[in-house]
């Protein structure tokens, strides 16, 4: 006869029922609907339609940011999650802004504007190899190089602001043609350089109380933002991406670590970089 304190053991042994394999949907969801963003901006390109385009970029962005987020939160972390993600990433803000750019700027250049496009989408290749290869050893504070989605933003964020004031046709204006050349060229050489660019995932900034004007500026900056979308998410991406050149300057300058790469895979976080 079994006792009740033998019955309460059995039970204890008893192992976990594992995790439905069903949510893991939710974050490969996100991303499917962030690799369709990137395919209707395409789409949209091709038609003409260039501010619908842009825009989809940026949801594209938006998008995946999130779905790291819901599989973590859900814990539903896998590899095909990852490695769908990267597949997804390569599309949306390495394919898709070089074409959307070639269609609205490069092709008037003829052969001379492929230069600019293929970088920027070798470039965009190149730099999220590196950083699935590298995910264990870099310091986790910064990005080596110019993140993708940045990268895509600064692209397509002139993109809209030029069409948004009504440069439309860009025959005749040559000007503008090598300007978006010449961002498109940066943005892919960018990405694969060892600049480093803050990351935002240091999390124990933000447990920290904070001023209320604090508060009362991120508002304020929502406002702006609302206010004209194109130009002002132009120059909040243009700072950014420049912004690692200035990193690299000041802690060249002050005899600091430059590179974000470890010296060992046991503590990234840790002090004790390669310079």
């Amino acid at each position: 006869m079994t006792t009740e304190f033998e019955d309460s053991g059995s039970a204890a042994e008893t192992p976990p029922r594992p995790r439905r394999k069903g949510i893991y949907f939710l974050p490969n969801a996100v991303t499917l609907a962030a690799l369709f963003s990137g395919f209707y901006g395409v789409v949209m390109a091709m038609n003409g339609r260039f501010e619908a385009a842009c825009i989809a970029i940026f949801v594209a962005a938006v998008l995946d940011s999130l779905d790291g987020r819901i599989a973590r939160m859900t814990n539903s972390q896998s590899a095909f999650g990852e490695q769908m993600d990267s597949l997804s990433d390569m599309v949306s803000f390495g394919a898709a802004p070089a074409l959307i750019m070639y269609q609205w700027a490069l092709k008037d250049l003829g052969r001379l504007g492929w230069i600019p496009a293929f970088v920027y989408i070798a470039g965009a290749a190149l730099r999220l190899a590196r950083f699935n290869t590298n995910i264990g050893v870099v310091d986790r504070r910064f990005f080596q190089g110019l993140p993708s989605p940045a990268a895509a933003a600064m692209v397509v964020g002139f993109i809209w602001v030029m069409d948004d004031a009504g440069f439309r046709n860009l025959a005749g204006e040559r000007w503008l043609v090598w300007t978006a050349f010449a961002v498109t060229l940066y943005a892919g050489i960018t990405m694969v350089t060892n600049a480093p660019f803050y990351s935002f995932k240091d999390l124990s900034a933000m447990k920290r109380s904070v001023p209320f004007v604090v508060m009362v500026a991120i508002a304020i900056a929502i406002v702006i933002v609302s206010q004209d979308p194109p130009k002002a998410l132009f120059t909040l991406f243009c700072i950014y991406g420049l912004s690692g050149y200035g990193v690299y300057a000041w802690r060249k300058s002050k005899g600091l670590p430059t590179s974000v790469i470890a010296t060992s895979t046991d503590e990234p976080d840790e002090a004790g970089l390669h310079r």
